[in-house]
């Protein structure tokens, strides 16, 4: 049974790495700008 499964979700584990993949370069960037942005507030705002 477990065989079937591993084939069945064979597809299906490929897609969710790749989703993980770009939701976590996502989260990576937006982290980056934010700090980035935050910097750049606290420079100008003093």
């Amino acid at each position: 049974m477990s065989d079937n499964l591993s084939e069945d979700y064979g597809d299906l584990g490929e897609k969710r790495n790749r989703r993980i993949r770009i939701v976590a370069w996502t989260v990576i960037i937006a982290l980056i700008l934010a700090g980035g942005g935050a910097t750049v507030l606290t420079l100008l705002l003093g």
